[in-house]
């Protein structure tokens, strides 16, 4: 058995054309396709449209820099008997 990996495009009409040269002839040979799907590299979502303000990253970042953010001592616990 041999595998052969390749991409190809499916045109308008939906259907997959297939060309592979094998150097196999007069022979039955059995076939399996399996297809995925490829998203294109090109489809960029912006912050926009994942619902973000216009310029909020730009706006916010960094503005903790000279004012960072301190946690303060969490304080004594009281100390409960043990639910048994």
């Amino acid at each position: 058995m041999q595998s052969i990996k390749l991409c190809s495009h499916v045109g308008s009409d939906g259907i997959l054309h297939l060309e592979i040269p094998l150097g196999i002839t007069d022979k039955e040979i059995e076939v399996m396709v399996i297809y995925q799907q490829l998203e294109s590299s090109t489809t960029v979502i912006t912050p926009e449209e994942l619902g973000w303000p216009s310029g909020f990253f730009e706006q916010t970042y960094g503005i903790c820099q000279d004012d960072p953010i301190i946690i303060d001592s969490e304080g004594d616990f009281e100390i409960r008997e043990e639910i048994v």
